[in-house]
């Protein structure tokens, strides 16, 4: 080992007659990819708190959905990871993660909640007022 390394002036990883190029610019686009796609990924709880307190959606029907969501998770782990299953589930775990942590704090900013304590703040002005 030590005889080949002095006899090349450099220690490879490849074996003779493979020349080691790696291609800046395709790495780069790899590793932007990958930081989006996970940086995306963890934009999903902001995501499901504003729907639910726009009043888009409900966390129930998310809840409802759930076995959609899980489907997409996967396939966009897909689309936007290297073609192995460890990188998509890599992704798609703390994505799915990530949307239950969302549903748990859109329970507490959700329009139906904000509807509920008006209902109950005017029951309580009608029957100070009788």
């Amino acid at each position: 080992m030590m005889a080949a390394f002095r006899k090349t002036g450099s220690a490879s990883a490849a074996p003779e007659g493979v020349l080691v190029a790696t291609d800046i610019s395709s790495y780069l686009d790899f590793i932007l990819k990958l930081f989006f796609a996970f940086g995306l990924a963890f934009e999903i709880p902001v995501a499901v708190v504003l729907l639910c307190w726009a009043g888009v959606t409900t966390p129930e029907d998310l809840k409802q959905k759930r076995p959609y969501i899980v489907v997409g998770a996967f396939v966009i782990g897909m689309l936007l990871t290297p073609p192995d299953i460890i990188s998509q589930t890599m992704l798609a775990i703390p994505m799915l993660i990530l949307f239950e942590g969302g549903l748990i704090a859109a329970r507490f900013y959700s329009k139906g909640n904000e509807d509920d304590e008006n209902e109950d703040g005017d029951e309580q002005k009608e029957s100070e007022s009788q």
